[in-house]
């Protein structure tokens, strides 16, 4: 996939294995991704340095697996940060990263792309059009696809500003547009100021439950009603969290509180697909 050219070089250990080999063979020049494999672009080849867009950088040596290099204008450092947390920008074998906090993989990468992943589970909201709620923006690859899918207009929100630090980095996350209100702030704190009715979809991708069980909770799903539109379509990411070693049937719990919210709910992939409803008179409205 083609992008825009990179501002700043991003390295892995794969890429830096790759100048290192090009080098040690004496090679001019050579072409490589510096921007985890959204585009290509080529680099000048030294004896001690490499040279990108006028600029001359070090070869890095001991980089570590699992870990992206940023230049912070005199060496390559890992784009990781603590504060409470460690987060950090993981790379993967499809080129768009994933993130950790405390080792905790954030979005699924084993038998597919993230960012694939995420164009999967937009379109089961079909955005064109719609005014979207995205409660955990995370790096912003829901984002991405809403607007690729011509949303007219999507409402992000994300609570650690470590994550949304990562995002200005990240060549996939998205960049400023207009149909884009990225908001840092917790939604589970935010969602009772947001009007009602004043969403037609809704993407919800929490952290685990063990880690953010507020964003599971009914009083937070009696919310989500009441802030959709009649007939919206909702995507809960859950994973799909062993049974017999967690103890709980996560999907199913939330499954049962959409419901009781008043969503009409269905098990899709590894979350819960949902359609805002009527509800019964007499019945919990989140009307």
């Amino acid at each position: 996939m083609t992008g825009a050219a990179p501002t700043q070089p991003l390295l892995t250990q794969e890429v830096v294995q790759k100048l290192s080999a090009a080098r040690d063979r004496s090679e001019a020049r050579l072409t490589l991704s510096l921007d985890l494999g959204r585009s290509t672009t080529t680099v000048e080849l030294g004896a001690s340095s490499w040279h990108w867009q006028r600029a001359e950088f070090p070869f890095p040596e001991a980089v570590k697996d699992r870990t992206v290099y940023a230049w912070n204008g005199s060496s390559f450092e890992p784009v990781a940060r603590f504060s409470g947390s460690l987060v950090k920008l993981v790379p993967t074998d499809w080129g768009p990263p994933t993130f950790e906090i405390d080792g905790i993989k954030m979005l699924p990468t084993a038998k597919v792309s993230p960012f694939e992943d995420a164009r999967r589970k937009v379109a089961l909201i079909q955005p064109r059009g719609k005014r979207v709620l995205d409660c955990c923006a995370g790096l912003g690859y829901f984002a991405h696809w809403c607007l690729n899918d011509m949303a007219a207009a999507v409402h992000s929100f994300e609570k650690n500003d470590t994550v949304l630090w990562l995002r200005g980095i990240n060549p996939w996350s998205p960049r400023a547009n207009p149909r884009l209100c990225l908001e840092h702030g917790d939604i589970a704190e935010k969602i009772a100021a947001l009007p009602a009715k004043s969403y037609d979809a809704i993407l919800h991708d929490p952290p685990r439950f063990g880690i953010a069980g507020e964003l599971y909770s009914q009083v937070f799903y009696d919310q989500l009603a009441r802030v959709i539109t009649r007939g919206g379509l909702l995507f809960h990411y859950t994973g799909t969290p062993n049974k017999i070693t967690s103890g709980r049937d996560v999907p199913q719990e939330v499954k049962r509180r959409l419901q009781k919210a008043g969503f009409l709910c269905s098990i899709e992939g590894d979350g819960v697909l949902a359609r805002r409803v009527a509800i019964r008179s007499g019945t919990r409205s989140g009307s």
